[in-house]
């Protein structure tokens, strides 16, 4: 099949771009899998600009695991330790100790990336020590 790329600079050009991959996906033609490829790395790149990820805050990602998981703020704290570090950790107050990530992790099955805040946006604070 002749195809030629589509350069994607809105949304009926990602639909027409898309469409192509579907095309092209059922092929076994060398032509047609490196046009595939290429047209997929298009489509990536227009969606990466298009709708880039936003990283959640910690108490919003806490909050939707919580609601998924019919919780509430009580059934948190053995895993947090008390009523207050729920409270302070929900609200945005405080980060997260090393036992506590680990404790989330196990619990909720998420990747530790996404409760450890990157070292450029995390607050230090100066003489105080995890939990």
């Amino acid at each position: 099949m002749k195809a030629t790329l589509i350069i994607i600079q809105s949304d009926a050009d990602h639909a027409q771009a898309k469409a192509l991959v579907e095309e092209l996906i059922g092929s076994n033609a060398p032509e047609d899998r490196a046009c595939m490829t290429a047209q997929a790395r298009l489509i990536e790149a227009y969606e990466r600009g298009r709708w880039p990820r936003v990283t959640p805050t910690l108490p919003d990602l806490l909050h939707y695991l919580m609601d998924q998981n019919g919780l509430s703020r009580s059934d948190l704290i053995p895993v947090l330790g008390t009523a207050s570090r729920v409270s302070e950790v929900l609200s945005g107050k405080r980060e997260l100790s090393i036992s506590m990530v680990r404790r989330l992790r196990e619990q909720f099955h998420v990747s530790v990336d996404l409760l450890i805040a990157p070292a450029s946006t995390a607050t230090r604070t100066r003489g105080r020590l995890g939990e």
